[in-house]
């Protein structure tokens, strides 16, 4: 061989060798972006013009073996007037599902921009559209909305098993990793620090409370907010032998039956916070006692019990005879206004739909997911690919398909649970070492997927000395579990907010 081509082959070997250290150098490293598109805005809050930064992109985020795992995508918003970051509180916020994206705090709540929508929170006719958020909470805090793995454009890597993200922990664990993540890369150490999720969120949000403070990050948070709360599944499993869903419901329908004028004109012309108040004692004094007793209970307590649940729900004796007193909520959304043809919805009552007949137990959809699902979808994707000027090709994952989920979880280091996920001794044991960790939890009236009066039930089990008593502080709106949609609930939510975290961040 040649000289001169033996050097030309031994250069482009090199060559070669060098570029795949390279590669696999990139593809290890965890901190450094795929893509990050920055984009410049104002938007009115109040009385503040405020100049923010959008930052949209993916990290890619080890897995517990500190191997690349998956690229996470996130939405990130802060002011471009603070200069001193340790001064300036950062929230991470994301939905629920398990496997819902953060669209529905993102454009209903939180970001400098909202879908249009009524008072009452209807969606406009499509195309639909989008308006500034004066409710935003950009004024107070930067905000990061989180997309975990397989939802919005969130992905395993590849050659990377999505079941290792599927998962109590598996999703703990990446999104945790996440906030590590992002607060060294954009130097937030020093930050006051917020959890803010809904629904299954908040089941994240008490994980992340333990995983982050914990030996490994020492990450102490100031505040957690919860919105329309689930930390003990047994509030919401209307699951064989389990009463208790049957009691913390009871006041949810009665607030449906009060909306929809299904309850007695005595009962009707109540303020509903005085009506709650009656509901609330009899589920916890009578009715309580009543399903303990199951067989046990005399016919006459029975039938002073089937009367007063006819009352409070507006269903008549003769359904809630046949129930057994107790009344499931997939056949409490169907019977209700059975007699109109319609069905209310189990996100948001006020919502009500129309299957193609009123007999059966079930309805066909839920008329108050139907309302928003197509305007959130629509305008997230407009405003990615226009204002945020982030293209892909990939799918946002609304909803990603993470199923089967692992719902087994380790609390401490004591025991692993199966069967039903709680969430609230991991809550209250970080509570007891972060001696200034506060927590807000805002509740719909109107919620019918985790009702506001299981979550009061769950946390008069936490703290059981009420040491907690000046650190829970509890929000109620006249709306459902997106309580943000209905414009009034929007606006005292930000107030609440606003008070919360500026409070809790001790600035």
């Amino acid at each position: 061989m040649k000289k001169g081509k033996f050097i030309i082959i031994l250069f482009t070997m090199i060559l070669a060798f060098h570029m795949g250290l390279s590669a696999q150098k990139t593809a290890e490293t965890p901190d450094r972006p795929t893509h990050l598109s920055k984009t410049h805005h104002n938007v009115q809050i109040g009385d503040l013009n405020i100049a923010y930064t959008a930052t949209v992109g993916q990290l890619t985020v080890n897995k517990p073996d500190e191997k690349p795992g998956a690229k996470v995508f996130f939405m990130a918003y802060t002011r471009d007037d603070i200069k001193d970051l340790s001064s300036r509180p950062i929230t991470f916020a994301y939905n629920g599902g398990p496997g819902s994206s953060s669209v529905w705090l993102h454009m209903g709540c939180l970001g400098p921009r909202r879908i249009q929508m009524t008072d009452e929170g209807f969606s406009a006719q499509a195309p639909f559209g989008l308006e500034d958020n004066e409710y935003s909470l950009l004024d107070v805090t930067d905000l990061v909305l989180i997309d975990p793995v397989s939802t919005g454009f969130s992905r395993p890597l590849p050659g990377e098993k999505k079941s290792q993200f599927h998962g109590v922990q598996e999703d703990i664990a990446s999104v945790g990793e996440f906030i590590r993540l992002y607060i060294s890369k954009f130097n937030r150490w020093a930050s006051p620090k917020f959890l803010l999720g809904e629904s299954y969120g908040t089941f994240r949000s008490a994980g992340l409370s333990g995983f982050l403070q914990g030996r490994q990050h020492g990450m102490y948070l100031n505040g957690i907010i919860l919105v329309s709360s689930v930390l003990d599944f047994t509030t919401i499993g209307f699951n064989k032998g389990n009463n208790l869903p049957y009691i913390l419901f009871l006041p949810h329908y009665t607030a449906t039956a009060w909306y929809h004028k299904q309850l007695s004109p005595e009962l009707q012309n109540k303020e509903l916070t005085e009506l709650l108040d009656e509901v609330e004692y009899f589920a916890l004094n009578e009715y309580s006692v009543a399903l303990l007793k199951g067989n046990r209970l005399a016919e006459i307590k029975e039938n002073e019990v089937a009367k007063k649940l006819a009352a409070y729900t507006g269903l008549s004796e003769e359904y809630i005879r046949q129930a057994n007193l107790r009344i499931r909520h997939d056949r409490f959304v169907k019977e209700l206004l059975r007699d109109e043809f319609k069905t209310v919805g189990r996100l948001d009552s006020r919502f009500t739909g129309r299957d193609e007949d009123a007999a059966g137990e079930n309805y066909e959809f839920d008329p108050s997911s139907a309302a928003i699902m197509g305007s959130f979808s629509t305008m997230l994707n407009h405003y990615l690919r226009t204002e945020l000027n982030y293209k892909k090709d990939l799918p946002y994952n609304i909803y990603g398909n993470v199923y089967p989920w692992n719902f087994s979880q380790t609390l401490g280091s004591r025991r692993t649970i199966e069967a039903v996920p709680y969430m609230a001794e991991t809550l209250r044991r970080a509570m007891s070492e972060n001696k200034h960790l506060q927590i807000f939890a805002a509740n719909g009236y109107y919620d019918g997927a985790t009702p506001y009066f299981g979550t009061e039930y769950t946390f008069s089990q936490i703290g059981l000395n009420d040491e907690f008593k000046d650190r829970v502080h509890m929000g109620y709106y006249e709306a459902g579990h997106m309580m943000y949609i209905h414009k009034p609930s929007l606006a005292k939510l930000k107030k609440d907010l606003s008070e919360f975290i500026r409070s809790a961040s001790g600035k």
